[in-house]
């Protein structure tokens, strides 16, 4: 990840904070704290607002279509990922329980975040609702991951030097592993249940 934002910044400067906007539109955090440990050396021209602004709008437009696909095409979407029925269903209590708190977290919560949104469409949740509480959730999730990176990288400069970029790079990795790890041992005991029923949507 590193060595493809050094090149995007290298090649293409100017295209630095669509790519980010792009990546997180689709994917998570990852890209967003190795750019914000980037910008704590000094050596490229990144600005952290802008770094957060750019995974602020990727994000939130993201979860926004997925939360409209959810809507319109509702549970028979889900039928897609029957190895995920046990976090779907979850997913589904958590919402109908306490909706706010749900958006408000779901960025947070592992083996969650992907779908989320979907589920949160396919419950019902108004949709200036959603896009209020999308948008908080948003902006707090970017600052916090452009902004710790940053942070970690500025210390881990001080503790590490250029060996820092071994020890985020484990971390990512042992990360990944356990995502891995988790979705196998999730397959292995996952049984076959049902998907919540759909909820109508509501204004």
């Amino acid at each position: 990840m590193e060595d493809l934002v050094i090149h995007v910044l290298k090649e293409y400067g100017f295209l630095l904070y669509p790519f980010i906007t792009a990546w997180t539109f689709v994917e998570g955090e990852t890209v967003v704290i190795v750019t914000g440990v980037l910008a704590s050396e000094g050596r490229f021209n990144i600005s952290v607002e802008l770094l957060a602004l750019s995974a602020l709008t990727g994000s939130f437009f993201g979860d926004q279509l997925y939360y409209y696909i959810g809507r319109k095409y509702g549970t028979p979407l889900l039928t897609r990922w029957p190895k995920l029925t046990t976090r779907v269903d979850w997913a589904f209590q958590a919402v109908n329980r306490s909706p706010v708190l749900f958006i408000l977290s779901f960025r947070w919560i592992y083996g969650v975040r992907n779908f989320a949104p979907f589920i949160v469409g396919i419950a019902g949740v108004p949709r200036v609702k959603y896009l209020v509480l999308n948008f908080i959730a948003a902006t707090i999730w970017a600052h916090c991951f452009a902004w710790g990176g940053y942070l970690i990288g500025r210390k881990l400069e001080e503790w590490l030097g250029e060996s820092k970029w071994f020890v985020l790079g484990g971390f990512i990795v042992l990360m990944i592993a356990f995502g891995v790890f988790g979705a196998l041992r999730g397959k292995a005991k996952t049984p076959a249940a049902t998907v919540a029923p759909e909820a109508p949507p509501t204004e």
